[in-house]
């Protein structure tokens, strides 16, 4: 199964000092082979996480780490098609009164678009994406 990782599984793992070596090993142990992705959307979240470290020591672990997964896996970029899934998506739900994170919707709407799975630490959160398949790791 391919996955678009989300930025909690990436934030989960840096703090228990893995790379993206020990992340993709995991994934494909437990959701057998596949692409394992990420979306540029949690490349951001990943750079802010730098830029908000509160020591010298943090920052830098977390700037290797971020160079690691962005050098180690697939990023797929915000194209229009995307942007319009997630605005329609998170249009719809919002009008039923479901509501999550715009950047969540814009992860779970790239998962969609390339047709993979969202791997994530918050299941309940994204199965509130219609059609979306989403994993825990």
């Amino acid at each position: 199964m391919s996955l678009i990782l989300h930025t909690t599984v990436l934030i989960d793992s840096e703090r228990r000092g893995e790379g993206v070596e020990d992340i993709v090993r995991r994934a494909r142990a437990m959701h057998g082979e596949g692409d394992i992705a990420l979306s540029a959307v949690s490349a951001v979240e990943l750079t802010h996480g730098i830029y908000r470290a509160k020591s010298d020591a943090d920052r830098i672990r977390r700037q290797v780490f971020v160079e690691g997964v962005l050098n180690g896996l697939i990023v797929y970029p915000l194209t229009l098609e995307i942007a319009q899934l997630a605005g329609r998506i998170e249009g719809e739900e919002a009008a039923k009164g479901n509501t999550i994170a715009f950047e969540d919707f814009l992860i779970g709407a790239t998962a969609l678009h390339v047709g993979f799975a969202a791997a994530t630490r918050n299941v309940r959160h994204f199965q509130a994406i219609p059609g979306l398949n989403v994993v825990s790791l």
